[in-house]
């Protein structure tokens, strides 16, 4: 396993990052020319959630519910939550809505997989 201060942001980008290519590769392979349509879409509702798991995360962090080992992250905050935190927050959901979105209309005859 990899220590230090980049192993947050190393790990986040080695699971999720071939994954969010593939999703983005089979989203243009099935949407084609609605692509930049279907992606207005889905980071609106995205980034809202982010944005809100990022202000929970905030105030647990505060209150001191929550914390980070000292070292493993970068040490840039966006308020209390390391830059990393608010990144997997992105990722996961980005994960979540274009995964709908390649599902969308399948088992209805519209989808192809």
């Amino acid at each position: 396993m990899m220590d230090g201060a980049w192993a947050y942001l190393v790990h986040l980008l080695g699971w999720a990052g071939p994954v969010l290519l593939a999703q983005l590769v089979l989203l243009v392979r099935r949407y084609r020319g609605e692509t930049p349509r279907v992606l207005r879409a889905v980071l609106p509702p995205a980034l809202a959630v982010t944005v809100w798991l990022s202000a929970a995360d905030h105030l647990a962090i505060r209150e001191g519910i929550w914390r980070f080992g000292e070292g493993k992250h970068l040490g840039w905050r966006i308020g209390a939550v390391p830059v990393e935190e608010v990144l997997f927050f992105l990722v996961t959901n980005l994960l979540v809505v274009l995964g709908l979105a390649l599902l969308d209309g399948v088992g209805q005859g519209e989808g192809r997989p």
